[in-house]
């Protein structure tokens, strides 16, 4: 998009009404908000209805297995972005791709509120799946369509937009986790459904008036010749894997395990296709190859970041219900509430982060440092895990202190490392991989998802304290690792910081 263009489209917005920004911020930040609510409330609930027995409301799967079903489903999620942003990009542009992806969402837990068995989940988590991949990244997406490049409230905005991320992921769990939990799993669903609706609702209701033609263009448009192509391969393809994947549950080749550990080798193999690609290109620089060499050790980081943080969603999601006393000071605690933690924390601490990194200036810590204490908290919240274990053995119930205290460790590298790889990632990528790049960081947490699916099958109340001691030093090792290796990686960057 030329600057022409930019300006035609910002002339169509509203500028001010909305805090002093754009009044489209607003329908991005409650389209936002009631979509992470839907998510993350449907999440809180979602391994517990998975492994609860059915006579308690749930389907019995074993907990192992709903442990790796949880990872391989948060691993998929964060894939199919590369499908929402390619479908933005050539066939329907963001604003509409934002909604179809909203409608799915929808259906998705619609499916859920129903009561229907194992099948009933499979097709409501391809549901969300799909349309979280249409969603997310492009709302986000259309955010920075509201301002210029040079506009000094584009920051601020953004911090805005997250802002409505967290309060949907904080209140999610409270309201869905105690409905679903207290009073029936379907009916949980069905509230998180209600939020995807209302997010649409504001969406349908002000995306014309509040954010004129914002995210309406197609950047990079298919011809109708490839249109057509396109839409029989994947019709053709559907079919064909729809076919076979039936064929092979059927007669018992396709396990759900198989499906699992095939899932997890893609989370290896195709962020090593996208590094092997970009640094081949023609297109790519002898300075952007050298950058492209610093970025894999800070991918690495980053995977092992999020095969820490994400465990908070099924293991540590496990151990609340199973090893936390849920009575404290005279309250009782529903166990889906320890999800609220983490968005709590950030909202908390973010504003804190964001002037300490003002007030040090140029003596901030490089971004290799910064990555490197990310592994050292996270790998911390799992080495206090061991204390429980040790202190209280396998049976007895502990304080839920103890995880309040991990998610605190996790989330202080969560904000070392989140808004500074998100950073890293469009300083460091080559010119003509721009937008691949980003794709390119999302895949951090989807491979360490998948490999997450094979990971949780070691833990067990018996096993936690090895379990916890393990991952936890490894990934503080690895932290001083990436610390020894800081001012090397910098010269790799070639004059990024």
């Amino acid at each position: 998009m030329d600057s022409k263009e930019r300006d035609a489209i910002l002339k169509t917005v509203p500028q001010k009404g909305f805090f002093g920004h754009p009044k489209g911020l607003s329908t991005l930040f409650f389209t936002e908000f009631w979509e992470r609510f839907s998510y993350y409330g449907m999440r809180a609930i979602l391994l517990y209805y998975m492994y609860y027995e059915i006579y308690q409301g749930g389907l019995g799967i074993e907990l192992t297995t709903a442990n790796s079903i949880m990872a391989i489903y948060g691993s998929l999620v964060y894939m199919s972005g590369i499908i929402g942003g390619w479908i933005a990009d050539r066939v329907l542009g963001m604003n509409q791709t934002v909604f179809y992806g909203g409608v799915l969402i929808m259906i998705g837990h619609i499916i859920l509120a129903l009561p229907g068995g194992f099948t009933a989940l499979l097709i409501s988590m391809l549901f969300i799946i799909i349309g979280t991949g249409l969603l997310k990244p492009n709302v986000g997406g259309m955010v920075g369509e509201l301002y210029t490049k040079t506009d000094p409230r584009r920051d601020s905005g953004f911090s805005i937009y997250y802002m409505g991320i967290n309060m949907g992921g904080f209140l999610a769990p409270l309201i869905v986790g105690t409905i679903g939990e207290k009073y029936s799993f379907h009916l949980g669903f069905g509230i998180a459904a209600v939020g995807m609706f209302a997010g649409l609702v504001v969406y349908l209701f002000t995306r014309k008036k509040f954010m004129g033609l914002a995210g309406m263009q197609v950047p990079n448009p298919l011809s109708a010749r490839d249109k057509g192509l396109y839409g029989r391969i994947f019709i053709f393809g559907a079919l064909i894997i729809g076919l076979l994947g039936w064929v092979g549950f059927s007669i018992g080749i396709l396990t759900i395990e198989r499906v699992i550990f095939s899932i997890s080798i893609l989370g290896i193999i195709i962020p090593a296709a996208y590094f092997i690609v970009m640094y081949r290109s023609k297109k790519t620089t002898d300075d952007e190859r050298s950058r492209l060499i610093a970025y894999i050790p800070l991918f690495i980081a980053a995977m092992m970041f999020w095969a820490i943080a994400e465990q908070g969603s099924n293991i540590l999601a496990t151990y609340a219900n199973t090893r936390v006393e849920l009575s404290f000071l005279g309250f009782e605690i529903q166990s889906s509430w320890f999800q609220s933690l983490n968005p709590l924390f950030i909202i908390t601490l973010a504003p804190v982060f964001a002037w300490l990194w003002v007030k040090l200036g140029d003596r901030q810590p490089s971004t290799p440092q910064k990555f490197s204490l990310a592994l050292i908290f996270a790998g911390l919240s799992f080495i206090i895990m061991i204390f429980p274990a040790v202190f209280a053995g396998a049976e007895a119930l502990v304080s839920p202190l103890w995880l309040v205290m991990s998610f605190f460790l996790v989330v202080l590298g969560e904000l070392l490392l989140s808004p500074v790889g998100l950073s890293a990632s469009t300083k460091l990528a080559p010119a003509a991989f721009a937008a691949q790049m980003m794709s390119l960081w999302n895949l951090s947490n989807a491979s360490a998802q998948a490999i997450n699916a094979q990971v949780v099958r070691f833990y067990s109340a018996e096993t936690e304290a090895v379990y916890f001691g393990a991952i936890g030093g490894f990934a503080i090792l690895l932290g001083i690792g990436l610390m020894l290796l800081a001012p090397k990686l910098k010269k790799y960057m070639r004059g990024i910081n």
